[in-house]
């Protein structure tokens, strides 16, 4: 049954790992889908491999221009999926100015922006969905990466402070916070760990996903799947929550 048929999804950060793992997964529910990522190289491949038929736009999140002018051209957003996101690691005193604020910017005004521009067709429509992919940083805390820490735990707050003053108006606002999982951004902290330490990449991948009682890295399309049933109509009365996709490492 395609649940979401009629339904108009965008979702940032699309052309590849999480982003398109959600995209492939609304597709499968009937929506129509709008995939918004900064390469507009990466977005064409990432619609073709779906079958052709995507709609793609190029965006930088981190800039009000740039996310008003990809809004306008989508149109109307039903269901908004705020993926667009980047990690930095450094001890604190090695996080400068430049890092912080581009963790702020990506992680967490990025969203911010995208939400100004979908929310109010949402509201006119009297019905929508917004889900933010924060991360397991965003619910306890991790060595050197505080900035990163910082940007999630605040867009899990914007979750939880949105998700009360919509919940009388058919918008529903939620949080999926991913542990470690196979991407690329995984991938650069591996090899960053490799270059550090002098371990192998195949220690670094354990040492990763000893984080994880299940012992393995989280696999792109298990994080879609929460994220996909968070947008079905049933879904109504999931408001505010912060959902640890991550086995186990967070309760």
């Amino acid at each position: 049954m395609e649940t979401l048929k009629g339904k108009h999804a965008v979702v940032t950060g699309a052309s590849r790992g999480i982003g398109l793992a959600i995209a492939r997964g609304l597709l499968e529910q009937g929506a129509r889908v709008t995939l918004m990522a900064r390469s507009a190289e990466a977005l064409d491949a990432a619609a073709r491999g779906l079958g052709g038929g995507v709609a793609w736009q190029t965006v930088d999140v981190t800039d009000p221009a740039s996310v008003e002018q990809a809004f306008k051209l989508a149109g109307a957003v039903d269901i908004l999926v705020n993926n667009a996101g980047q990690a930095v690691s450094s001890p604190f005193l090695r996080t400068d100015a430049a890092t912080w604020q581009r963790m702020l910017d990506v992680n967490l005004s990025g969203a911010y922006h995208c939400i100004q521009a979908a929310l109010p067709g949402m509201l006119d429509a009297g019905w929508g969905r917004i889900v933010n992919l924060a991360s397991t940083a965003g619910l306890t805390g991790y060595r050197y990466v505080a900035a990163y820490c910082a940007a999630k735990h605040g867009l899990v707050g914007l979750t939880r402070a949105l998700a009360l003053e919509l919940a009388a108006k058919g918008v529903t606002v939620n949080a999926v916070c991913p542990g470690y999982t196979d991407t690329d951004i995984v991938q650069d902290a591996v090899a960053n760990i490799v270059r550090k330490t002098g371990r192998s990449e195949e220690q670094a991948r354990a040492e990763l996903a000893s984080a994880n009682p299940q012992g393995r890295l989280v696999q792109p399309d298990e994080v879609a799947h929460a994220v996909t049933m968070l947008c079905l109509p049933a879904a109504s009365a999931m408001n505010g929550q912060a959902i640890a996709v991550a086995g186990g490492e967070v309760m």
